[in-house]
């Protein structure tokens, strides 16, 4: 059991990272849903940031890790990308801006996902196979 579900997450790899970089773009781009979490950080936004693109860059680490063995250009790919979208952010919409600490949570997320990603890699590999 454990290995078909291997087998079926590596062949749609893939397509979770396309969809998931879309979701981000289109989560980036349009109108902000105001969420009152009732908590009284005022960082909130930039801990999702964090988490998406940690996320992001999980999935496109998984979904390429048999292309390639120089996962830092996945990173810079995905930091570029980052750095599109808030830009696209000033100029495309109008009930958003561009931020530069959006820019940084954006990045942390992805330095974090890169750190991970080889333990959890191993361990996934490690387990799957047995």
């Amino acid at each position: 059991m454990l290995k078909h579900i291997k087998n079926l997450l590596e062949r749609n790899a893939f397509l979770i990272a396309i969809v998931l970089t879309a979701l981000v773009a289109f989560l980036s781009l349009s109108n902000p849903v105001q969420i009152d979490f009732d908590l009284k950080i005022t960082f909130l936004d930039k801990i999702f940031h964090t988490f998406a693109y940690f996320g992001l860059s999980l999935s496109w680490l998984f979904a390429l890790q048999k292309y390639t063995k120089h996962y830092k250009l996945v990173g810079f790919a995905l930091f570029f990308y980052g750095v599109l979208m808030e830009f696209l952010q000033g100029w495309l919409t109008q009930n958003r801006e561009k931020d530069i600490f959006d820019i940084a949570a954006n990045s942390l997320g992805i330095i974090i996902a890169m750190l991970v990603f080889n333990k959890l890699y191993k361990y996934f590999i490690n387990y799957f196979d047995k």
